[in-house]
């Protein structure tokens, strides 16, 4: 079994989007502001669009409730990652390792099975991923390391819930906007609590941009949700972080962050691994 050639597009225009919403924050003043707004943003879309969205059904509500817990803790220590260290530095070890903990765990969790090439194509894309931050030398903070880290075990996690939860739901959809509305409350009573009375005040201030990405998370989660329904979790996972390589171009033409030739090696890794993939 291969990855079709939509999917493999979609879940590649899915990791763009994710990449350039990841870049948005990152580019903030306040990395948690930002994170919220834009979560609340997605969420407001997601209020529009339900009355043409069926409910998830009752198997998949579980799951749901297991991913908004996750995904909360994700957007926190995404927002403490970034601004601990670079999105070239923190972006590729959550986005990396989170590939190779899916494939590994899925195959005692999931009834997928992975054919030579899949394995093949996840362990080129993750170690393309990796290769650069780790070969490269540079100095880094550890405590960035170590949240980034952290963050791949979240995002290894909320993949495997939220595959099921997908496949459990009836709509890949209703089940994206759902999570997305339940999300936004916690993560706004949180920042309200270490904030107060700045997250209204920063939301206006940012809503432009923080539109847009709340456009771009919801798309590129939605995309991604969908191919979990029709290939493999831990092949869809291992694609999607090909959004580090887009990252890095944005990291370096917009950012001004290093992109060295470790980063071209790592580059070209992903491309095999894409290739393996459809083998």
């Amino acid at each position: 079994m291969s990855l079709p050639v939509h999917v493999t597009a979609l879940v590649l225009l899915a990791a763009l989007m994710h990449a350039s919403w990841n870049a948005i924050v990152k580019a903030s003043t306040n990395k948690l502001l930002d994170t919220v707004t834009l979560s609340l943003a997605a969420a407001l879309i997601c209020v529009l669009l339900l009355p043409a969205l069926p409910l998830p059904s009752r198997a998949s509500w579980p799951w749901l409730g297991a991913s908004v817990v996750l995904h909360v803790l994700y957007f926190l220590t995404l927002a403490a990652a970034y601004r601990w260290g670079d999105l070239s530095h923190a972006y590729p070890l959550m986005r990396g390792t989170a590939p190779l903990l899916v494939a590994l765990t899925g195959v005692f969790l999931l009834d997928d099975r992975l054919s030579a090439g899949m394995w093949a194509g996840i362990g080129l894309i993750s170690t393309g991923i990796l290769a650069p931050v780790l070969l490269q030398p540079r100095t880094v903070s550890s405590t960035a390391t170590l949240i980034a880290l952290a963050n791949a075990v979240i995002i290894a996690g909320y993949s495997l819930i939220d595959g099921n939860g997908t496949r459990a739901s009836g709509n890949a959809a209703s089940y994206c906007a759902w999570i997305f509305i339940l999300d936004a409350l916690p993560i706004a009573l949180v920042a309200a609590a270490i904030h107060r009375d700045l997250v209204w005040k920063y939301a206006v201030q940012r809503w432009i941009p923080c539109t847009l990405g709340g456009a771009f998370t919801l798309g590129a989660y939605g995309i991604v949700l969908w191919a979990m329904t029709v290939a493999p979790i831990a092949a869809v996972v291992a694609l999607r972080e090909t959004s580090v390589i887009f990252a890095a171009v944005i990291g370096a033409t917009l950012l001004k962050e290093q992109m060295g030739r470790w980063r071209v090696a790592g580059a070209v890794l992903v491309a095999c691994g894409i290739a393996a993939l459809r083998l």
